[in-house]
């Protein structure tokens, strides 16, 4: 170890190296739950591209494993240190290089913060859209590794509809730049979406060209209560099929509304089974409002209230943001489930993700961005009960087996990492994995980028 640290500390400053353990040991894990975690040999906090590249060519000559890092608020694993491994982590790197309000562009170092650049662009009329519930703490190069998405996917769409091109330092230390600044672009092989959701296992992001829109209106929210999560369901395929096209529609189950008021006391009403909230940033968006709030009645609602302005449409929306951690309140620890399945299918899987819970005598909350069918169910449990962890991680594949039952996918935001590795193999088939195992060959041939994870 004592070569790494000094090789390392010879292209970068003594305190951008950290070795105390203690230290260290902060950085080794993000929030995922049962996801093993190694004991890092250093921690580097780069400031500059060639800090980075000094550091993969170091990991090279000296063949240890490099493990790069945003926030740590991703939910699968993948920014889990490995024994011995080196933790890049690149929360030091968050200069907005550029906002181009003509091209509707802006170039980010990946240490930016999500909310900061959403304000930095609103300041010239602009908006980048992708959104996750921790946007006051995720980064972009966090937001890219993972591909996530957010609350407004449903009309915007996710993080890699909005990456125009990459600056990514290869495993050897090779700077490769991809894609393009234009507006349009179709030179070779795409390879700015192959490492868009590639969790770190290709090479370093070191900079990004994102795209960005137009500054929308202002949202206006409604929030419908229903008795049935099946009759809230309905609701969704009902506005999708009717093309609406909602800035957000969101859903959450009781378990997760009583959370919500226990976390914040707002107030929401706990009566109810499922509440959707539904919001548009058109230009007027009254008329939109009153026409899905008559499908929310068609299709059962007890009781729809639209927002009287922005203000209060912000405050319900927020509500939607803290479910997670206010069903995190519920229990000593819980496992965060990211299945997407058809918009068509999210009633069966809402009915059989509660039979799953009461079948392993369980709490399991689930709130969605159900304008795209990607739900989140949340396993609550206490970690030092053997038998209740055993129930949590069986009812958490049986989660996932039902998604992929009802023609889904493991994962539409959050990555796979080392939570559903196995997972992967299961959805992808041999082919596709052995395809990307071959891609995975070819840009790391040692295997030092983020062992372990992913495939």
């Amino acid at each position: 170890m004592g070569d790494l640290i000094s090789l390392l500390r010879e292209g970068l400053p003594d305190a951008a190296v950290l070795t105390d353990p203690d230290v260290t040991a902060s950085y080794a894990n993000d929030m995922a739950g049962f996801c093993p975690a190694g004991a890092p040999a250093a921690v580097v906090l780069p400031r500059t591209v060639e800090q980075v590249r000094h550091v993969m060519r170091t990991a090279t000559a000296l063949r240890v494993p490099v493990v790069p890092q945003g926030a740590r608020t991703g939910l699968s694993g993948a920014a889990n240190a490995v024994d011995g491994c080196v933790v890049l982590s690149l929360v030091k790197m968050d200069r907005i290089l550029e906002i181009d309000p003509v091209e509707r562009i802006a170039v980010v170092e990946p240490g930016v913060v999500n909310a900061v650049l959403s304000r930095a662009v609103a300041e010239h009329g602009l908006y980048y859209p992708p959104d996750p519930s921790s946007w006051e703490q995720c980064t972009i190069g966090g937001n890219i590794g993972t591909a996530s998405g957010g609350l407004c996917c449903v009309k915007y769409g996710v993080t890699a509809e909005y990456v125009l091109g990459l600056d990514v330092v290869l495993a050897d230390g090779r700077l490769l730049t991809t894609g393009r600044r234009t507006a349009k672009g179709v030179a070779g092989y795409d390879l700015t979406r192959l490492f868009v959701g590639s969790e770190g296992s290709l090479g370093v992001v070191v900079r990004a060209v994102l795209a960005l829109r137009p500054a929308p209106a202002p949202q206006l929210a409604l929030v419908a209560e229903f008795p049935s999560t099946a009759a809230a369901c309905e609701a969704v395929r009902r506005i999708m099929a009717r093309g609406h096209a909602p800035s957000l529609l969101e859903l959450m189950d009781r378990t997760t509304v009583q959370a919500v008021n226990s976390y914040t006391g707002m107030g929401l009403p706990e009566s109810t089974e499922a509440l959707l909230l539904a919001a548009f940033d058109t230009p007027d968006p009254g008329p939109d409002l009153v026409a899905v709030g008559e499908v929310c009645t068609a299709a059962g609602a007890t009781d729809v209230v639209p927002a009287d302005d922005p203000a209060e449409s912000e405050l319900l929306l927020q509500a939607r943001r803290v479910s997670l951690p206010a069903l995190e309140r519920l229990s000593p620890a819980t496992m965060i489930d990211d299945v997407c399945v058809p918009r068509g299918r999210l009633a069966a899987f809402f009915d059989g993700t509660a039979a799953i819970a009461d079948r392993h005598g369980l709490t399991i909350g689930v709130c969605a961005h159900a304008g795209d069918g990607n739900t989140h169910p949340v396993v609550c449990f206490d970690p030092a009960d053997e038998d209740e962890a055993r129930r949590a991680r069986e009812s958490f594949d049986e989660i996932m087996a039902l998604g992929l039952e009802l023609g889904g996918t493991i994962t539409g935001e959050h990555g796979v990492g080392l939570l559903k590795k196995e997972w992967l193999a299961r959805e992808a088939g041999p082919v596709a994995m052995e395809m990307q195992r071959g891609i995975k060959a070819v840009f790391d041939p040692l295997g030092l980028l983020n062992p372990g994870k992913v495939l």
